[in-house]
């Protein structure tokens, strides 16, 4: 079931918002774990997320996650405050839906040329929060896809006519060769955001940057981390890494990029990405899902990670 404005009165007692409250006429965005709504309410405008029926793992990291979010608001870092109910909790059971809910932010789209030196902060920030958590070293973020598994992909896209099969397939040897850099023992593991690509950093309306979707948090390399940042953020103009590297590292960052294999955390993460893209768009069963899976992998294919890129963000 959606939300709909029969919900407000229960949503506004659980997180007591005062006496009225006004939702948006349908979700303003999705996130992995559930749809996105505005709440404007007598107590700050709000973004309320409805949580499905979800595995208890998944629920223990949205939790976790909830609590990075907040012990990085504390410590300073741009980020969404996090709404916990009248009981402390981070979810509601509002008649027939749950929902949790963080403070309302106006962003500005998506933007990989962000400014260097805030983005460098920025994570710097996140980086030194302290946060001790539960949530361990996700294979998503760390193994490779595979050259079998890459074989397997292709040749069923080739059978069904996929249209970027022949893009993808020129693609196979290198992300198959990156996958070379994977493997190695993290250089340290702390709880990292894990999902810091340019839908999750942000320009506010009101100046300034914010980080949100903390959904994805758990142990990582912080070094990888700041790797995936150079990658997002710097590949179009290497020459902006090593402004990015040295507002992290003045403002405390503890992670540092200085070999490719630093460069496992996003190698990793974009070869799921496309994994997942080409498999969903396998069992699509209408052109429009066809369309949004191709356009994940469409993504990589325009703008591939490869060894010179990454050659190239070391040097700069």
């Amino acid at each position: 079931m959606l939300l709909d404005d029969g919900h407000v009165p229960s949503i506004l007692a659980a997180f007591e918002l005062g006496s009225w409250g006004r939702l948006s006429d349908g979700p303003v965005a999705s996130g992995r774990l559930g749809s996105i709504w505005r709440l404007d309410a007598e107590r700050g405008a709000w973004a309320v997320k409805q949580v499905g029926d979800i595995p208890a793992a998944e629920l223990a990291e949205l939790l976790e996650g909830a609590a990075f979010q907040e012990a990085s608001c504390a410590a300073g870092v741009p980020a969404p405050a996090v709404r916990r109910t009248r009981a402390g909790e981070h979810i509601a059971d509002c008649g027939e839906v749950r929902v949790r809910l963080h403070a309302w932010v106006d962003l500005h789209e998506p933007d990989a040329s962000l400014d260097p030196v805030d983005v460098g902060r920025l994570v710097a920030g996140l980086h030194r929060v302290e946060f001790a958590g539960a949530i361990g070293v996700d294979p998503w973020y760390a193994e490779p896809v595979g050259a079998a598994r890459w074989t397997e992909l292709i040749s069923a896209l080739r059978a069904r006519h996929a249209p970027f099969a022949d893009e993808l397939d020129a693609l196979v040897p290198e992300l198959v060769a990156m996958e070379a850099f994977l493997g190695g023992p993290p250089r340290a593991l702390r709880t990292c955001h894990r999902d810091l690509w340019a839908d999750n950093v942000r320009a506010t309306q009101m100046g300034g940057l914010c980080v949100f979707d903390f959904d994805n948090a758990g142990l990582a390399d912080p070094s990888q981390e700041l790797a995936l940042i150079l990658v997002e953020y710097c590949t179009a103009d290497p020459r902006r890494a090593s402004l990015v590297r040295d507002a992290y590292a003045e403002a405390g960052g503890p992670g540092r990029v200085e070999d490719p294999t630093d460069f496992a955390m996003p190698i990793a993460q974009l070869s799921h990405i496309v994994e997942e893209g080409c498999r969903r768009w396998l069992v699509a069963t209408t052109d429009d899902e066809r369309s949004d899976n191709e356009g994940w992998v469409r993504e990589f294919v325009d703008r591939p990670l490869t060894r010179t890129v990454i050659e190239a963000l070391l040097a700069g």
